[in-house]
């Protein structure tokens, strides 16, 4: 049995020291140690895009980060996007443009559109489509999610003006 393990990390701007196992995933430490369930888990093996997560800026698949990895970083979560009881523009992007269903990949969604739009304010389609490569959606369709991305880089373009 191996000896449960301190990891200290910034999540969503609050430093907080977790006990994990080091065979713990991030995922599994957002969900069932932290109660995040905003995280989704869908496929468990990095193909589908729910479990994503930033992880000092970059997007990552939770469940393939192991807990004891993110010693010392900044992860960002969905919980994390909205500011308080208020959406973000990207979050009223997607309620908007109709770019969500389920539910399930919708959180990877946002969060992967996040890192990108934090890198590049004004992307191509080509650019988002590239970056949203590894979310899958089985229900709403990738043009609504497109659109909504554009939606909200010109929301956040506006808002910078």
């Amino acid at each position: 049995m191996s000896k449960k393990q301190i990891v200290t990390a910034a999540i969503n701007g609050e430093e907080q020291s977790l006990l994990c196992q080091p065979r713990q995933t991030l995922l599994e430490v957002l969900r069932d140690v932290l109660g995040m369930t905003g995280t989704k888990e869908g496929c468990s093996n990095g193909n589908c895009g729910a479990c994503t997560v930033l992880l000092n800026g970059r997007p990552v698949d939770s469940c393939l980060v192991l807990a004891v990895e993110c010693e010392g970083s900044n992860i960002e979560t969905i919980e994390g996007v909205a500011d308080g009881n208020h959406l973000a523009p990207l979050q009223e992007a997607f309620l908007e443009n109709a770019a969500l269903q389920c539910g399930i990949c919708t959180p990877g969604f946002i969060m992967s559109a996040k890192a990108l739009l934090d890198e590049n304010p004004n992307p191509s389609e080509h650019d988002i489509r590239f970056s949203l490569a590894g979310n899958l959606c089985r229900c709403t369709g990738y043009d609504k999610i497109v659109r909504a991305v554009q939606d909200a880089g010109a929301r956040q373009r506006a808002a910078a003006d």
